[in-house]
C-alpha cells in the first residue's frame, strides 16, 4: 500500500511539473486593453466665452465685454456663462419710444401724481384689509420678527403691501436679463453692473439658486423688491434652512426687510410722523427740511391735531413737512420717516408707507382735507418753474421736472421775497408769478393756515 501511495504521489508531480513548464513556455499572457467610452473626453473650456447673438449689435459688444470682466474677476465660469446666455432686449429698456416715457423718474408714480392721487393705492379699502388679515394671520411670525429686529410689525406689513401687494406681484423677469438691459441702455450702467456682479455673489455665496432669480422691470427681487445688492447686504434666511428665499418663503422675505429696516435706524415705539395743528400766523418757512427740537416746535404752537400732548417714543428732534402746501395736512416728521426712504428716496412712498402702517392698526388719517382744489403742474411745468427760480438767483437744482426738496426751498425763497406764504408748494399761481405772467402780490397763495385765499 505504501508502494502504491508513493507511486501515485510521483505521477501526480510529474503531472505538475508539465503542466509548469508549458505555461512558462507560452510566455505571459497578453492583457486586453481597457474599454473606453466612444467620445473623448473634453478639455475644460478656456478663454472668452462664446454666446449666440442676442439681435440686439449693442447688447452683444457689452456681454463679451463684461463677461471677460466678470471671469477676471474670478466669478465662475458656468454661473457667468448661465447669467448672460439668452439675453434680449426688453422694449421697456431698449424700445425706442416705450423706454423714454416708461422709465424716466419724473414719469413714476412718486413724482407724478399730486400725493392725494397717489394715496389712493395704498391707503384704498382692499389694501388695507389685506394688510389688516396678513397681520391677524400670523401673530407669530411677527412675534419673532418683532422681538429679533426690533421693528413694528405694521411697518413691515405696510412695506410688504406698497412693494408687491402682499408677494402678489413679485415681477416676471429674468434678473441678469432686467439688468443686462439696464446697463447697455446706459444711463444707469455703473449701477446695473454692481447689481449683476451682486446676483453673481448671491448664486457663488449658496444663498439662492440661478432658478430664482426673477425680478421687476428694473431688477428688484422677492416679496419685499430687494436689489441685488440689498439682498446680499441684508438678506436672511429666517427659518434657518440654509436659504435666502425672498421669493416663496414669507418668514425670509419680511425678516429681511426687517433686518434692513433696522440696519438703517429703525426706532421701535418711535412714531415716523405726528399730523399738526399750527397758528394762523404761522411761519411756513419754518418748513425747511431742518430738524428742530420739539421744544422749539411746541413753543412755535404746534399741536397734534387730534389734542394732547406729543408722544413721541422718545424722539427728540423732527422736521416740519408740507405735502400738499399750507392748505393741507402739516406732519412733524421723526427719523423713522428717513428710515422708509432707505426702500424708496421718495418722500411721498415713505408717507404712504406710514400713513398705511397706521391704517393697518386703526389710526386712520389724515385729519385736514386734502386741497384738491389745486390743480398739479405739469413736468413740463416744473422745468419752467425750476429754470425761471434759477434765472432770478434761487437755485432750483437740476430742470427735471421733479419738485424735490431743493425746488421747494427755492420757491420758499422766491415767496418769500414776493411776500406771499411761503410754503413752497408749486401750484399754478406760483408758476405764473415766477415766469412772469402774473403781476403777483400779496395777495397770491394762502393767507391762512388751513384754506385757500
Amino acid at each position: 500500500m505504501i508502494q502504491k501511495g508513493l507511486a501515485r504521489t510521483q505521477l501526480l508531480a510529474a503531472a505538475a511539473l508539465t503542466g509548469l513548464l508549458a505555461s512558462c513556455a507560452a510566455g505571459p499572457q497578453p492583457t486586453k486593453p481597457p474599454v473606453t467610452g466612444s467620445t473623448p473626453v473634453e478639455a475644460p473650456e478656456t478663454g472668452p466665452i462664446k454666446y449666440a447673438s442676442s439681435g440686439h449689435a449693442a447688447m452683444d459688444v457689452w456681454r463679451n465685454d463684461f463677461s471677460n470682466r466678470a471671469l477676471a474677476a474670478g466669478h465662475d465660469r458656468e454661473l457667468v456663462k448661465s447669467l448672460l446666455t439668452g439675453l434680449e432686449p426688453i422694449a421697456l429698456w431698449l424700445g425706442t419710444d416705450f423706454q423714454v416715457a416708461g422709465t424716466g423718474i419724473s414719469d413714476q408714480a412718486e413724482f407724478s401724481k399730486p400725493i392725494w392721487d397717489y394715496l389712493k393705492v395704498p391707503l384704498g379699502d382692499s389694501r388695507i384689509t389685506n394688510g389688516k388679515e396678513r397681520l391677524a394671520a400670523a401673530p407669530a411670525l411677527f412675534d419673532q420678527i418683532e422681538a429679533r429686529y426690533g421693528v413694528d410689525r405694521q411697518v413691515v406689513v405696510a412695506i410688504w403691501g406698497m412693494e408687491t401687494s402682499y408677494g402678489a406681484v413679485i415681477g416676471n423677469f429674468d434678473a441678469g436679463n432686467v439688468l443686462a438691459n439696464m446697463a447697455v441702455e446706459g444711463r444707469r450702467k455703473s449701477f446695473a453692473e454692481k447689481e449683476l456682479y451682486a446676483v453673481m455673489t448671491m448664486v457663488e455665496r449658496g444663498d439662492a439658486e440661478r432658478s430664482d432669480l426673477i425680478a421687476g422691470w428694473a431688477g428688484a427681487m422677492g416679496q419685499t423688491q430687494f436689489m441685488p445688492s440689498t439682498y446680499v447686504a441684508y438678506a436672511e434666511d429666517f427659518d434657518g434652512d440654509g436659504r435666502k428665499d425672498v421669493w416663496k418663503n414669507e418668514g425670509d422675505a419680511l425678516g429681511s426687510a426687517a433686518n434692513y429696516l433696522k440696519k438703517s435706524g429703525y426706532m421701535m415705539g418711535q412714531p415716523w410722523g405726528i399730523e399738526v395743528a399750527v397758528p394762523f400766523s404761522f411761519d411756513y418757512s419754518l418748513a425747511d427740511g431742518t430738524e428742530r427740537n420739539m421744544d422749539t416746535w411746541r413753543a412755535a404752537g404746534l399741536t397734534p391735531i387730534t389734542g394732547g400732548a406729543f408722544e413721541t417714543g422718545g424722539a427728540n428732534a423732527a422736521q416740519l413737512w408740507l405735502p400738499a402746501g399750507a392748505a393741507g395736512p402739516k406732519y412733524l416728521l421723526f427719523p423713522n420717516f428717513k428710515v422708509f426712504k432707505a426702500y424708496n428716496n421718495a418722500d411721498s412712498y415713505a408717507f404712504a408707507v406710514g400713513m398705511a402702517g397706521n391704517a393697518i392698526v386703526g389710526q386712520t388719517g389724515p385729519v385736514t382735507p386734502w386741497p384738491t382744489y389745486l390743480k398739479p403742474l405739469s413736468v413740463a411745468d416744473i422745468k419752467a418753474l425750476q429754470a425761471g427760480l434759477t434765472a432770478q438767483g434761487y437755485n432750483a437744482g437740476p430742470v427735471d421736472g421733479i419738485p424735490g426738496r431743493q425746488t421747494k426751498l427755492a420757491l420758499m425763497g422766491f415767496q418769500k421775497s414776493r411776500g406771499v406764504v411761503a410754503d413752497g408748494y408749486p401750484t399754478k399761481e406760483m408758476l405764473d408769478l415766477v415766469t412772469g405772467t402774473s403781476s403777483g402780490g400779496g395777495t397770491v397763495g394762502v393767507s391762512s393756515a388751513d384754506g385757500p385765499s
